[in-house]
C-alpha cells in the first residue's frame, strides 16, 4: 500500500449522510457526495469528483448501513470512482455532535468511545444516533480501518466553569450534566487557526470572535487558540435566532406558552426549534436568500428578521470582546456569513467605535475565498473565511494516526 493517506470523512444526519474523500498528502478532495432520504422513499445518492457534473443514482437506501455501502461501492466505481480497492481507504473520520465532559478532544474510536457516544444520545438524541449508526456500518464494512470520532462540541471544553455553567441549584449540574456545552466546535477551529494564518500571526496571540452563521448560528471567544465562551448551550437551541430556532428567550416564556395553548413538552420543542427564527418571524422562509428578496420586494418582516439577526450578532461581539478582554479579528464563516453581504454589513456597520472598519467595495466583491474585507487602517480586521469542517475531520484523523 502506498504511503499516500486517503480519509473518507462521514457526516450522518437524521436521514441523510454527507461525505468526502480526501487525499491528506496535498489534502485534495478526490470525490464527495451526498445521500438523501435514507430510510424513506424515493432515496438517492450523489457523487462529484473535482468539478466534474454531480453523478446521480436512484438507490433504495433503507438505513445508513445501505447509505455506507452505497459511498463505497460509489468510490471504487470502475467509471465513476476514484479508488480501485477499499483497502485504499486509510482511516474514516466521523462528525459527532456531542461528546458532554467525556471528550475535550477528538479520539479514535473503540468499545469504550462508541459506549460514551452511547451515553450522550440523551442530551443529544437528534444528533448522536445517527453518528452513532454511521461508526458502526463502518466498523462492519470496513474491518480493520480505524475510525476516529471528531466532536462538535470538544473545542469547548477549554470554557472555564464560570462561562458553562447555569445559575440552577448545583446538583443538576452534578446529576444531569446540565451545563453550557456548545456546538459547531470544529468549524471555530479551523476558522480561527485559518484568520492567524491570513493574519501571519500566531494563534496563541489573537483575541479572535468567530461567527458562524448558517441555518445554525453560534457565535465563539476564541483566546490564544481556546473556547473561552461560545452562544449554543446545553443544546444547539440556545445563543443567535437561526433559520428556524429561536434562540435565547425568557424561560418563562416556554412554560407560559404551555400553559396557553394548552401543548406538552414535545410540541413546545418542536415549536422553538423548527418553526420559529427567521421563518417564525418573517413568515417567509429560513433560508436567507428567500428573505433577502422578499426583503427587496418590500416584505416589512422579512426586513425585521434581518435586523434582529445582525443586531444580535452584533451585541455578541461586542459581550465576547469584553468577556476577552480585547479583540484583533472577527470571523464570519458558513453559509450566511461566507455569501450575504448586506447580512455582514448589518453586523459589523456600527462597530467602528471598537476599531471594526469594513470596506464595503470589498464586502460586496467577497466571492468564495477567505479574504480580509477591513480598511488599510483598521486596528480591529474582519475576515470572511470559508469554513471546512470536512478537512478540519481529516487533519485530525491523520493527526490521531500518527
Amino acid at each position: 500500500m502506498s504511503m499516500s493517506k486517503k480519509v473518507l470523512v462521514i457526516n450522518c444526519g437524521s436521514s441523510s449522510l454527507k461525505y468526502q474523500f480526501i487525499d491528506m498528502a496535498n489534502e485534495l478532495v478526490l470525490a464527495k457526495g451526498l445521500c438523501e432520504r435514507v430510510g424513506m422513499d424515493k432515496s438517492f445518492a450523489r457523487q462529484t469528483r473535482g468539478d466534474e457534473e454531480p453523478l446521480i443514482i436512484n438507490v433504495d437506501m433503507k438505513d445508513h448501513n445501505d447509505a455506507i455501502t452505497q459511498v463505497i461501492e460509489l468510490l471504487r466505481d470502475k467509471d465513476n470512482g476514484v479508488i480501485s480497492d477499499i483497502g485504499e481507504i486509510t482511516a474514516v473520520g466521523h462528525r459527532v455532535v456531542h461528546g458532554a465532559e467525556q471528550f475535550s478532544d477528538s479520539t479514535i474510536i473503540d468499545g469504550k468511545v462508541l459506549d460514551g457516544i452511547k451515553d450522550c444520545i440523551e442530551i443529544a438524541p437528534l444528533h448522536n444516533p445517527p453518528n452513532i449508526i454511521g461508526i458502526e456500518a463502518c466498523m462492519q464494512l470496513l474491518p480493520g480501518t480505524p475510525n476516529i470520532a471528531v466532536f462538535d462540541t470538544a473545542f469547548h471544553q477549554t470554557m472555564p466553569q464560570r462561562a458553562y455553567l447555569y445559575a440552577l441549584p448545583y446538583d443538576y449540574y452534578e446529576k444531569y450534566g446540565i451545563r453550557k456545552y456548545g456546538f459547531h466546535g470544529t468549524s471555530h477551529r479551523y476558522v480561527a487557526s485559518r484568520a492567524a494564518e491570513m493574519l501571519g500571526r500566531p494563534l496563541e496571540a489573537l483575541k479572535i470572535v468567530t461567527c458562524h452563521l448558517g441555518n445554525g448560528s453560534s457565535i465563539c471567544a476564541v483566546d490564544g487558540g481556546k473556547s473561552v465562551e461560545t452562544s449554543m448551550g446545553y443544546t444547539p437551541l440556545d445563543g443567535l435566532m437561526m433559520g428556524t430556532r429561536c434562540g435565547s428567550i425568557d424561560p418563562a416564556v416556554v412554560t407560559w406558552i404551555m400553559d396557553h395553548e394548552k401543548i406538552g413538552t414535545d410540541d413546545v420543542n418542536d415549536l422553538m426549534n423548527k418553526k420559529s427564527g427567521m421563518i417564525g418571524v418573517t413568515g417567509v422562509s429560513s433560508d436567507f436568500r428567500d428573505i433577502t428578496n422578499a426583503m427587496r420586494g418590500g416584505n416589512a418582516r422579512a426586513k425585521l428578521g434581518i435586523e434582529m439577526f445582525t443586531y444580535q450578532v452584533k451585541k455578541y461581539i461586542g459581550q465576547y470582546a469584553a468577556a476577552m478582554g480585547g479583540i484583533d479579528a472577527v470571523v464570519l464563516t458558513a453559509g450566511v456569513g461566507e455569501n450575504v453581504a448586506h447580512v455582514r454589513m448589518g453586523i459589523v456597520g456600527g462597530l467602528e467605535f471598537m476599531g471594526i472598519e469594513v470596506d464595503g467595495d470589498k464586502n460586496e466583491a467577497v466571492a468564495g475565498r477567505d479574504i480580509d474585507i477591513s480598511t488599510p487602517g483598521a486596528k480591529v480586521r474582519t475576515l470572511v473565511i470559508a469554513t471546512n469542517e470536512e478537512l478540519a475531520i481529516a487533519r485530525d484523523t491523520v493527526r490521531l494516526l500518527q
